[in-house]
C-alpha cells in the first residue's frame, strides 16, 4: 500500500478558536481591489477560505485593516493593509477504515477518485465515520501527515447520494492550489443527470438564487431571502418517454444546485426523494424504468466529467469516469422505449 500524506482542514465554522497559535496573513491591496468589501477581498486572496469563514474572522476580531478591527462590510482601498490571523485548527482523531475506493488516477500531490452513491464524502456530527474521508486514510496507510481535522484534502464535494469524480489534495500545496482553482472556478466539472420530462429548448441557463428553503431549514430552495446566485447550464443529449438525458455545467457551486435548480423549472432528478415530488408514480413510465428507478443507489445524478490545472507540473488534467451500474441500468431501460403499461 502506498505511504502518502494527507492534509486535513476544518472551516473557521466549525473549529474552537487557539488564539495561541496563530498564521499570520498579511494582504496588501492592489488598484483592482480598490471597492471592494473586507469579506469578500479576504476570501479572494486567501483562497483556504470561504467568504463566510472570513466573514466569522473579521467578526472575532482576528482581521485589522491599516492596524485597526473592521466590519465584514469595510470597504478596502488600493495601498490598505489587511492582516488576517486564522487560528490553528483543533486537533481531532481520524479513523482509517477499509472501505473500498474507486482511485482513477494517484500521485505525490493529489489523488483522483470515483466515489459511489451513498458514501458521505466527510464526517459530521453524529457520524464521525463510514466516509470518504475515513477510506482515503485507509487507502494512503502508513504515516499521515495530518494537520488539522474532518476533511483530508477535500477541495469540493458531492451529495451523499450522487456519484462521481472528485480530486483530493494530498500536500498543503495541493490544497491551496486546487482550492483556489475551485473558487476561481476554472476547474471544469460536468455532470450527467437523468431528469423528469422532455425540453422543448435543448440547451438552457438556470440563474436563480439559492438558499435555506423557510419551510424546512434541512433543504435548499430557490429563494429571494438570503439566497445566493446560482447558475447552472444544460445540454439535453437524448429525449426519452417521459425523460431526458441531461450534460450539467455548473458555474456556480451551492448546496443541492442542480437538484433544486431542476426541481425548479419542473424536471427533479430520477429517484431524488428530497426533491422529486414523487415523479416515479407516473404512469408515462413503463415497468422496467420504474423497476429501473426504484432500484436506484440515490438520484440519477452522476459527476462524469473533471479538469483542472496540476498543482505541481502546470499540467492540464483531464479524466473521465463512466456511470454506475444502477444508473447504466436505467439508461438502458429508458432506451428501450416500451410502452407504458
Amino acid at each position: 500500500m502506498q505511504t502518502c500524506g494527507i492534509l486535513v482542514t476544518m472551516s473557521c465554522d466549525e473549529q474552537d478558536l487557539n488564539r495561541s497559535s496563530m498564521h499570520i496573513e498579511r494582504l496588501e491591496t492592489a488598484e483592482s481591489d480598490s471597492g471592494q468589501r473586507l469579506d469578500h477581498f479576504v476570501s479572494l486572496r486567501a483562497p483556504a477560505l470561504s467568504r463566510s469563514q472570513a466573514k466569522r474572522l473579521i467578526l472575532d476580531g482576528l482581521v485589522t485593516v491599516n492596524g485597526k478591527p473592521a466590519k465584514p462590510s469595510k470597504t478596502v482601498w488600493s495601498g490598505d493593509e489587511v492582516v488576517v490571523q486564522v487560528p490553528a485548527p483543533k486537533e481531532q482523531e481520524l479513523a482509517a477504515e477499509p472501505i473500498p475506493l474507486d482511485v482513477i488516477y494517484e500521485d505525490g500531490d493529489l489523488l483522483v477518485v470515483n466515489k459511489p452513491a451513498g458514501l458521505v464524502v466527510h464526517p459530521a456530527p453524529g457520524s464521525p465515520g463510514g466516509t470518504l474521508v475515513n477510506a482515503i486514510l485507509h487507502h494512503c496507510g502508513g504515516e499521515l501527515a495530518i494537520s488539522g481535522t474532518r476533511r483530508p484534502g477535500i477541495v469540493h464535494r458531492l451529495d451523499k447520494d450522487t456519484s462521481g469524480l472528485l480530486v483530493v489534495a494530498k500536500s498543503d500545496t495541493s490544497f491551496r492550489s486546487l482550492s483556489k482553482q475551485v473558487k476561481e472556478r476554472s476547474v471544469e466539472r460536468t455532470y450527467l443527470a437523468v431528469v423528469s420530462g422532455s425540453f422543448e429548448e435543448l440547451q438552457g441557463k438556470i440563474d436563480a438564487p439559492i438558499g435555506r428553503s423557510i419551510r424546512d431549514r434541512k433543504r435548499m430552495a430557490v429563494t429571494g431571502v438570503r439566497g445566493r446566485t446560482a447558475v447552472t447550464h444544460f445540454r439535453v443529449t437524448e429525449t426519452f418517454r417521459g425523460a431526458s438525458l441531461v450534460d450539467v455545467k455548473l458555474e456556480t457551486g451551492r448546496t443541492h444546485q442542480i437538484r433544486v435548480h431542476f426541481a425548479f423549472i419542473g424536471h427533479p432528478i430520477l429517484g431524488d426523494a428530497q426533491y422529486g415530488h414523487g415523479v416515479t408514480a407516473t404512469s408515462v413510465f413503463s415497468r422496467s424504468v420504474l423497476a429501473a428507478i426504484k432500484s436506484l443507489r440515490g438520484q440519477a445524478l452522476h459527476a462524469s466529467s473533471l479538469g483542472f490545472t496540476h498543482p505541481t507540473t502546470g499540467e492540464w488534467m483531464q479524466f473521465e469516469a463512466p456511470v454506475r451500474d444502477d444508473l447504466a441500468r436505467l439508461l438502458a431501460a429508458l432506451r428501450q422505449g416500451e410502452s407504458a403499461v
